[in-house]
């Protein structure tokens, strides 16, 4: 697997982690938000629900005694402050809601708000019983003013209670419409009462009194049909008792004589205040009831929702945890395996994995087998997959670079096909008869690794090595190349360069890698010049491949330090092998068929690194007809800006 291989696996797997993140955050927000909203329906039922119905009920009876207390005598009776004094206790109640800070209340900042509202309405009330306490405040004004603070109250019990569909939700609705309900009939009991006590009953007030009987019998019926069943049969049982049917036969009569004007008439304060008193209580009896039950119906729910939100939010987030970890791991091995060096030596990174049936010689060799032919299917992949993009597109210039970069995949198969012929003891089908020039040799090598885009070879090589070496020489080289590539920096070069020697001349491959350590680099020496016959060493694959090589041409390798901290590779080849040519170039009297092109020494490059040469191929017609194969093409790695040697 290659580089490009991971970042693939790794761009793909971050897509997958977004679109999984993604897909677990709206789960967890639906799922989430039915909770919220339930406990905050449960918070407001507990922290202002109960407070506000306690509040709305003694407002409803201080309204009641203060329009008797006007309509009467005046003045201000014991009676009329104990309801004060009850009013006031229940608005300390939620002059403390609105100071508090209940984390399950977060998100009702409206709530809060229309508390707030009604907090200032109830500091306003003072004003309005000292008005009435001092006479400048008249019955029908008294009692609006009270009946605006309780529809304020009721306003507090907004969308945000019933803002989870669910049973709750719904029976919460229907509570809040019967005690809208029962507020109806507490306004009517309250002209009465003030009728009643002040003998009075004006136009204004019969026709107030025909509307309010009128809309308070639509509300209940209104409210009954939203109860649960249980809640309904309750109110029907209420509708037909004895004490509501003396209020319906009472309110009739009320209705009946107050079209003839003498609406009270023969109805006393006691008859009323008895018939008023007990259809309220019973009212009053069937909100609580129906608010209880319905908590105690919604409890089994709420655990469910509960546990649901819990195993979606909780189970649901370590699931997620648990993926992205396993693929970040998976991920850093793919990253190990592509760097991790070997136990012993760098070795050139076609050491391979073991077979089950590969040549005799020992289980390192036939590691060495395997490894190589798994490349080639890795290599033939590759090939595959970029020959599918051209046949999915027109040409084009991109077409161009994937053509070249086919050529190149391939050239790399072949490597390893050649070297696994030459650790077989054959000799591969490609071979030379005339000399090659040394430059070409050393581009041909580096034209079989990846990464060479990273390699600087030096412009002037005044050799041409002797064609039955090229094969083995290029080979080589490529091991000793990749091998440089690979345990150094990718931020760094690997150089190519030759040298004059007594003997002949010397290839050197020098990297900028971490270096090796003095034990390690006297056994891989020992490892190159002395390969052993029956195999190499565990771990000396590599090693062992450039040592089989060398012999075969009859080089020398041999590594050293390098003067930057690296390691330099040093390729011997003997006076028999090389010949000094002109600049370089191709020696006179070279077969046309040669399949390395002249050496382009005019490329620019400065301090001696000269630029990649560009790819080239031998000139002139393929085919047996005219003495050239395929095989017989060489491809070169494409011209790349010059670099400096760091």
């Amino acid at each position: 697997m290659t580089h490009s291989d991971v970042r693939l696996i790794r761009t793909r797997l971050a897509v997958l982690a977004a679109v999984l993140i993604t897909l677990w955050s709206y789960a967890a927000y639906v799922s989430s938000q039915d909770a919220v909203d339930l406990l905050r329906v449960r918070a407001l039922a507990d922290t202002l629900g109960q407070p506000i119905d306690r509040l709305i009920l003694s407002l409803q009876t201080e309204r009641r005694i203060t329009a008797e207390t006007v309509a009467g005598a005046g003045g201000t009776t014991p009676e009329l402050v104990g309801a004060r004094d009850a009013t006031d206790r229940a608005a300390a109640e939620i002059r403390e809601f609105t100071k508090g800070r209940d984390l399950r209340l977060l998100t009702a900042g409206a709530v809060r708000d229309r508390a707030g509202e009604l907090v200032r309405r109830l500091d306003g009330l003072g004003t309005t019983r000292s008005r009435m306490d001092t006479g400048q405040l008249g019955l029908a004004a008294a009692i609006d003013g009270y009946d605006e603070v309780v529809d304020v109250a009721f306003r507090v019990y907004g969308p945000e209670w019933g803002a989870y569909e669910s049973g709750l939700a719904a029976d919460t609705r229907a509570v809040i419409a019967l005690a809208r309900a029962r507020e109806l009939l507490a306004r009517e009991d309250t002209l009465v009462s003030a009728a009643l006590t002040g003998a009075r009953l004006g136009a204004d007030e019969r026709r107030r009194l025909t509307t309010l009987v009128g809309v308070q019998r639509y509300a209940n019926a209104e409210a009954a049909a939203g109860l649960p069943s249980d809640g309904r049969a309750e109110q029907q049982r209420l509708a037909t008792s004895p004490e509501f049917t003396a209020l319906l036969a009472l309110e009739d009569r009320l209705l009946l004589q107050a079209g003839t004007g003498n609406a009270l008439a023969g109805v006393t304060v006691g008859e009323w205040r008895a018939v008023a008193d007990t259809a309220l209580g019973a009212l009053q009896t069937l909100v609580t009831g129906t608010a209880r039950s319905s908590v105690e119906r919604a409890t089994p729910g709420a655990a469910v929702l509960i546990a649901r939100t819990g195993a979606v939010v909780g189970l649901g987030l370590i699931v997620v945890l648990v993926l992205l970890l396993s693929w970040a791991g998976t991920i850093r091995r793919l990253a190990e395996e592509l760097t991790r060096p070997t136990a012993a030596a760098p070795a050139p990174p076609d050491a391979p994995a073991p077979p089950d049936a590969a040549p005799s010689g020992g289980a390192a060799e036939r590691e060495l087998f395997l490894g190589l032919t798994r490349r080639n299917q890795v290599l033939l992949r590759d090939q595959l997959s970029v020959l599918d993009l051209m046949q999915r597109r027109e040409r084009s210039t991109e077409e161009t670079g994937e053509l070249f970069q086919l050529d190149h995949l391939t050239t790399r198969i072949r490597r390893n096909v050649e070297k696994l012929i030459t650790l077989a003891g054959a000799t591969p089908a490609r071979r030379w008869r005339r000399p090659v020039p040394l430059l070409d040799v050393a581009r041909g090598a580096v034209a079989e690794v990846p990464d060479y885009h990273r390699v600087l070879i030096a412009p002037h090589w005044p050799w041409s090595l002797a064609g039955p070496a090229v094969t083995d020489v290029i080979h080589l080289l490529a091991e000793l190349i990749e091998n440089a590539l690979v345990f150094s920096g990718a931020d760094t070069t690997v150089r190519v360069s030759g040298e004059h020697r007594p003997q002949g001349c010397a290839v050197l491959v020098v990297d900028d890698g971490p270096g090796l350590d003095a034990a390690t680099l006297a056994e891989a020496n020992h490892l190159l010049g002395n390969p052993p016959p029956d195999g190499p060493p565990a771990g000396l694959t590599g090693w062992y491949a450039a040592a089989v090589l060398a012999a075969r041409c009859g080089a020398h390798v041999s590594l050293r330090p390098s003067r930057r901290g690296g390691t330099a590779a040093i390729v011997l080849l003997p006076a028999r092998l090389v010949t000094v040519t002109d600049a370089g170039r191709t020696p006179a009297g070279a077969s046309p068929d040669t399949p390395y092109p002249p050496a382009r020494t005019d490329l620019p490059g400065p301090s001696g690194d000269g630029a990649l040469p560009t790819r080239v191929r031998q000139p002139g017609p393929i085919g047996p007809e005219h003495g050239r194969t395929s095989l017989d093409t060489v491809e070169m790695p494409v011209a790349r800006t010059a670099r400096r040697h760091q």
